[in-house]
């Protein structure tokens, strides 16, 4: 009777315990600290304020589904709203004039240009069809040392964008930290760093407050708190009041930040520049570093300003006609890692 030999046990002899305490687990160093994201990620991913120098953002370019709003013309316009409506709800256009396109494609890329110039890596998320909005990456999702939290929008014709973001922020390499689920409305143009530990959100029409409450839990975990203020009336982003130019400067419309926000920021130790009146879209631009910022070229009285009395280095671009679409420069971008 033939026997097969018994093949040994390679593992038979072996400690458990000696093997888990050669190669078993490792919490620390934690997931941000000593290199860990560099070695693991590639790169320190994300941002701890919003005026360190800028190394790699988010644009998207404009949707070429803004054409259906010229070919509708006069039958989509609204009066009452002295806007274009989508009779299916699917976009809007401000103003009576009708998008000139051509100049909106000249702008966007000159705004690219302009980043690449500094030394700026783009990453390009991929155009999504239908959406007229998703040029404004700002608002799928919020930036903090060490990744992204992945954002839920509040308008039903925005809905989606979040995959293609999350998709793209993947992509690139940017760890996911979390994303809001629920009823939770979070938009990343109602996020403000001012502090590496501290952050505030404002809580509008379009950002609701168990969207700051899975926030604050998201980020109480990275050790940053995530203070709530209220926008007035029907304004919808801190981001069309306030820009951080430094640690300690800020551009501020007075007239609609929060006063809740504007005393916290005099608190901390920030002085607040006013955007000029009738140049409100000064505080929608793209700090570059400490008191260099890209910003509107229209807009050279509040520019003057910033330049003269507060030592601003000012890069100018043409970027007006997107702010019919509803937003501008801040909007139309998300920084993915700022030097910290």
């Amino acid at each position: 009777m033939n026997h097969t030999p018994t093949m040994p046990d390679p593992l038979a002899d072996m400690s458990d315990g000696l093997f888990h305490e050669i190669l078993g687990p490792k919490p620390s160093p934690g997931f941000s600290e000593d290199g860990q994201l560099e070695r693991v990620w590639g790169a320190r991913w994300g941002a701890s304020d919003e005026v360190g120098k800028l190394e790699v953002v988010m644009v998207r370019r404009p949707s070429k589904a803004l054409r259906e709003v010229a070919e509708l013309g006069e039958a989509a316009y609204r009066a009452d709203l002295n806007a274009y409506l989508d009779p299916k709800l699917g976009w809007y256009w401000a103003g009576h004039e009708l998008p000139d396109l051509e100049t909106l494609d000249q702008e966007w890329e000159g705004f690219v240009a302009a980043l690449r110039a500094e030394g700026v890596q783009v990453v390009e998320a991929p155009e999504l069809d239908g959406f007229t909005k998703a040029v404004f990456t700002r608002d799928p999702l919020v930036t903090v040392a060490g990744g992204a939290i992945i954002g839920r929008l509040a308008p039903d014709m925005r809905r989606g964008e979040e995959l293609s973001i999350t998709q793209t922020v993947a992509a690139a390499g940017m760890p996911i930290l979390g994303t809001i689920t629920g009823t939770g409305l979070v938009e990343g143009g109602s996020f403000v760093k001012v502090r590496p530990e501290l952050a505030f959100f404002g809580t509008s029409v379009r950002c609701n407050p168990e969207g700051h409450r899975q926030l604050a839990a998201l980020l109480a975990e990275q050790g940053i708190t995530v203070e709530r203020v209220q926008m007035p009336g029907y304004q919808i982003h801190l981001d069309l009041c306030c820009l951080m130019l430094d640690d300690d400067l800020a551009l501020i419309n007075p007239r609609i930040a929060p006063y809740d926000f504007q005393t916290r920021l005099h608190e901390l130790g920030v002085e607040t520049a006013a955007v000029l009146p009738g140049e409100d879209w000064g505080c929608n631009a793209l700090a570059l570093d400490r008191r260099r910022v890209l910003f509107p070229s229209h807009l050279t009285r509040t520019a003057e300003m910033l330049n003269t009395r507060y030592d601003v280095e000012i890069v100018p671009v043409d970027y007006r006609e997107m702010n019919k679409n509803g937003g501008g420069l801040h909007c139309s971008s998300m920084e993915l890692r700022r030097e910290w």
